[in-house]
């Protein structure tokens, strides 16, 4: 089979396309005939510098889309042949990948593969950060770090379907902008992502001063710190991550207790390890948003998997909007259709 391998750290052109030995599903596990698999960003960490890989050579990808090939010992509940979507711990630039059961999940009726690769991580992540995390009650206010990217996307959606009052978003350009106007955002705010944050100051005046109840951050650094920056009284801030690359950031009790604030985390790739049964219950109700109708998300470019590394390019860009995928075996085409 073909898989895209990590052999050393760098730029996009690391990613090196290898014969490899078809994995076998051990106990508890599935293989996967994929399908798509989607680009996120931790997949350009995981390249450039090593996030979360164990060792090289290293084939990346945490989530995919495809057809249940074969059963471990012990695995109830999926069959062989079934269309399913699930998150990996890597792996999933290939075209067969193992994960485990309890991280496969079976599409939902009306969802195909295409869709299905859209929806492990980013859609289980922006629900939790809404619903079960953020506890965003109708008639609150939002603001979202990247609200053009594939997470941003869907939180705008949801933010509104749950009753937000407002839904601010932060980009970094103006066609981001409308593009994020058209998801669930009520007022974008364009800041360049090579300068100090200065959105603490817009949401303010757009607010009348107060801030917003709940701020969302994939970002880290100085732009968290802006964040908290953004909060009303008794505001909550949610960390998801530090795109940014800064030395983690600590918030103490003289930062807190002016205004009542909370600043808690999420990491989906986390959870999956640490509690895979609140990861099965969060996800699927996550996916039933989908099925109703309440959210989407775009595919907005889409490569063969030996074009990996121009994934890699265009995401790095930081000029994409929506998700990304890779076509594996069982899809037609070879080219990048946006």
């Amino acid at each position: 089979m073909r898989a895209v391998e990590i052999q050393e750290y760098g730029g996009p052109e690391v990613l090196r396309v290898v014969e490899a030995e078809v994995p076998a599903p051990g106990p508890g596990q599935v293989s996967i005939d994929v399908a798509y698999t989607g680009v996120n960003f931790a997949d350009l960490k995981a390249r450039a510098e090593g996030y979360r890989v164990p060792a090289l050579p290293f084939v990346p990808g945490l989530e995919a889309s495809g057809r249940v090939r074969a059963l471990g010992a012990g695995v109830t509940g999926l069959a062989v042949g079934q269309e399913v979507a699930a998150l990996t711990q890597g792996g999933a630039y290939a075209d067969v990948v193992v994960a485990e059961a309890v991280t496969v999940f079976p599409l939902p009726p009306g969802v195909d593969l295409r869709t299905g690769a859209t929806l492990p991580t980013v859609l289980p992540t922006a629900y939790a950060l809404i619903h079960t995390v953020g506890r965003l009650q109708p008639g609150e206010t939002v603001l979202v770090q990247g609200a053009a990217g594939g997470v941003g996307t869907v939180l705008g959606q949801l933010a509104s379907a749950a009753g937000a009052g407002a839904v601010y978003g932060v980009v970094s350009s103006a066609a981001k902008a409308e593009y994020a106007r058209e998801h669930g955002y009520d007022e974008v705010f364009v800041t360049s992502s090579d300068s100090t944050p200065s959105f603490a100051k817009e949401v303010r005046e757009a607010t009348d001063g107060r801030g917003v109840d709940l701020a969302l951050d994939p970002v880290g650094g100085e732009t968290l710190r802006a964040c908290l920056d953004s909060l009303a009284p008794f505001g909550r801030l949610v960390s998801f991550g530090n795109a940014s690359g800064a030395q983690p950031w600590q918030v103490g009790q003289p930062d807190l207790y002016p205004l009542a604030l909370s600043v808690s985390g999420f990491s989906i790739l986390t959870l999956a390890q640490t509690s895979p049964a609140a990861l099965r219950a969060l996800t699927e109700r996550a996916f039933r948003t989908v099925v109703d109708g309440v959210v989407s998300l775009p595919v907005t470019a889409e490569f063969a998997l030996p074009d990996a590394a121009e994934a890699h390019r265009l995401m790095g860009t930081r000029t994409s909007t929506g998700k990304l995928l890779l076509r594996a075996h069982g899809t037609a085409g070879d080219s990048a259709v946006a």
